[in-house]
C-alpha cells in the first residue's frame, strides 16, 4: 500500500510518495507551471490530484476522468500537512463515483 504526504516546509511544499518526490504527470497533462498546492480549487491542486491518481490508479485516462471531482472533494480540503494511504484514495474514489452515480 502507498503513503502519501503533503507537508509545507520553508523551503515550500513537499509532496512524497512512499518518501519519494511525486511525480506532476505533467506529461499526461499539464494544468500549471508552478507545482502542487492544496486547500483551494485551482490550477495547483489540479495538478496534485492528478499526479495522485495517476500514481495510484496507474492509468491516465482514468485519472484525467477524475481529477476535478477528486480536487474538489479531496485535494481542496487537505490541510497545511496531509497523509493519504491507496486506500484511502479508494474510498474517496468510490464515495464520489456514488456520488456521481
Amino acid at each position: 500500500m502507498k503513503h502519501y504526504v503533503g507537508d509545507r516546509t520553508i523551503d515550500g511544499v513537499k509532496v512524497t510518495v512512499d518518501g519519494a518526490p511525486l511525480d506532476p504527470g505533467t506529461d499526461v497533462v499539464e494544468f500549471t507551471k508552478n507545482g502542487f498546492e492544496w486547500s483551494y480549487e485551482g490550477p495547483e491542486p489540479r495538478q496534485l490530484a492528478l499526479a495522485l491518481l495517476v500514481d495510484h490508479l496507474g492509468d491516465s485516462d482514468k485519472a484525467k476522468a477524475s481529477v476535478e471531482p477528486f480536487m474538489q472533494a479531496v485535494v481542496a480540503n487537505f490541510g497545511n500537512e496531509w497523509e493519504m494511504t491507496s486506500a484511502d484514495i479508494d474510498e474517496a474514489l468510490a464515495a464520489l463515483g456514488k456520488a456521481i452515480a
